[in-house]
Order: C-alpha cells, then structure tokens, then sequence
C-alpha cells in the first residue's frame, strides 16, 4: 500500500488537498483538474481541434469534443453556465504582468467579479508567489508551425508550479521572477498579449501568465469566434495624431484587429482589449491606454491588495 501512495506525485496530494478545503470542488471537479494538468496537451489539442484524434478518427474525435464540451456546461441551452464561465482569460498590461509575477507575499483575493466578470474562477490565490515555473504553450506546442519560441506560459504559486514540473520534466521548469519578467517582456516586443488565465478546474482561481499570439491561441481564436473568453484590460487605445508618422507598426502587431491605418490611424474602440502592445511598441509614441470604467476594473494587483488590507482593516476597527 505505501509503495502505491509514492507512486503519487506530491503535488498531485497537495493539489487534492486544496481542493478538499473549498468545500463546493467534488470528485468530478478534482478529476477534471487532475486530467487537464496532466494531460494538458492533449487536452489543448483536443480542443483547438488540432489533436491527432480530431484529425484522423473524426467519429472518435467529435465524441470527444461532445463530451469535452458536455463536462465543461456548454452543450446545453438551460444552462447559465458557459464554457467561458470554466477558463478564461483577463487582459494585462506589460507592467501589471510584471507586477504578478514579482509580488513577494502571499494574496487572498476572493471574488473579483469587477476585475474578472465570470461566475466562476475569479480568485487570486497565491500563498507561494515567489515559485515560478515556465513551460511550453500547449496551443503552440499542438499547432504544425508555431510561434516561437514555445516557453512562454508561466505558472504562479503553488500547487500549480510543482505541478507542471513535476508532471511535464520534458516542457516545465522552475524560473525566478527575473526570469519571468524577461520572457513577459520580450513576448511584448513580439506583439504578444499577455492574459492573467483562471479555471475552475485549477481550484477556481487564477493559476498562469500566458503570452499570447492570435494565431496558435486556442482562448483567442474562441474569443474571436464568438465565445466571450476573454476579459478587457480596463482600458482602450488612444492615438495622437499630431504625433502619429503612420507607419502601421502597430497595425501589424495588434494581435486583435483593433487598428486600422487608412491615411489616418484608427482605434476600433469595441475590438480593443486594452493590452497595450502597440502602445510599447510604437516608435513615434503616438498611442496610449486610456481607462474605459465601461470595461471594468484593471488588474492592478498592489491595488487590490492595498484595498483589501484596507477593507480587513476597516471591518476590525468596527
């Protein structure tokens, strides 16, 4: 019996164990964590579509999406529960991305409903913030030409860095939050969005960083599709004409179409999330973020904590 209980991996007890305490995560929900930590490139790849089962055993392949979908609450119309609801992503700026991974003290933030507008996972929850690892994106990993480079999703606090490391030693590794800072900043310079991602399967709260391209992005191309998975940053896109010299740099890099060079740049305000790249990136530093309360509220993450110390505080003082 004890040799069965070291074949399981200790991040796998920890990862049970968490889940225990929330009280409203069942053995299904457990499961499906388990499952999509795992098995998280197949299970990316099953997805996207882009799994060899989708590709090859069609019949196969669209049972699996059917139970794929059906197990994530999306197949059925009495449901007020989406796939979107299950995983999605908030929009970050560069310097709210290095923010998160360079925070030093543990964050209880429960129910951000105004930072992160779904039912489900929008907790930050990280009682180790300093144990960082980075691994390869799974939605590049399953497409046939990828961006590059591949490691460029980052994990944040436990149980979810020792997880990936320990279950995928091929594609995870421990960084420090340097290094993190360093990946974040030059996918920026690639034109790539970086998206705080919750699910519900990863104990209901925000567990990775991942930069993101409009091409490989499985959340993206949802999103892009129809299904709401992503959150705006809080903030929109503003150009200054009289400094703009038009030379589409911008346009080119914006991963959400939100930018159109035709004699003068435009912003297309309702396609715009927010990231910032094209602001980073712009030699005539023409563009700017701008804060749109119609968007809801930035994750500013040294604010949160700096309002919830001071809401804790105010509710022992009475």
């Amino acid at each position: 019996m004890s040799k069965r209980i070291e074949l399981i991996k200790p991040s796998t007890r920890t990862f049970f164990r968490e889940s225990k305490k929330l009280g409203r995560y069942g053995l299904a929900e457990w499961l499906h964590g388990y499952v999509y930590g795992r098995w998280i490139y197949h299970y990316i790849g099953i997805g996207t579509g882009e799994h060899f089962l989708v590709k090859t055993l069609k019949p196969i392949a669209n049972l699996l999406l059917w139970f794929f979908n059906k197990a994530l609450g999306t197949g059925s119309q009495q449901s007020d529960f989406s796939f979107a609801d299950s995983y999605h992503g908030k929009v970050v700026t560069l310097e709210n991305a290095r923010c998160l991974v360079t925070v030093n003290e543990p964050i209880i933030l429960p129910n951000l409903e105004k930072v992160v507008p779904y039912s489900r996972a929008r907790d930050i929850i990280l009682r180790n913030p300093d144990h960082i690892a980075v691994m390869a994106c799974p939605c590049r990993s399953v497409r046939e030409n990828p961006c590059l480079p591949l490691d460029v999703c980052i994990i944040v606090g436990e149980p979810f860095t020792s997880f990936a490391v320990e279950h995928h030693p091929g594609k995870a590794r421990h960084i420090n939050q340097h290094e993190a800072m360093t990946i974040i900043e030059a996918e920026n310079r690639r034109g790539h969005v970086a998206h705080a991602f919750f699910k519900d399967a990863m104990l209901d709260r925000f567990y990775a960083i991942c930069n993101c391209c409009s091409c490989c992005c499985g959340a993206m191309q949802a999103h892009r599709n129809g299904t709401p998975m992503l959150a705006s940053s809080g903030y929109v896109c503003s150009c200054d004409h009289d400094t703009c010299v038009s030379c589409g740099t911008c346009v080119e890099l914006c991963q959400f179409a939100a930018l159109d060079l035709d004699g003068q740049m435009e912003v297309k305000v309702a396609s715009c999330m927010g990231c910032g790249v094209c602001v980073n990136n712009c030699p005539a530093e023409a563009l700017t973020l701008v804060r749109d309360v119609s968007r809801g509220e930035p994750l500013e993450i040294h604010n949160l904590m700096s309002a919830a110390q001071q809401n804790k505080a105010g509710i022992s003082a009475r």
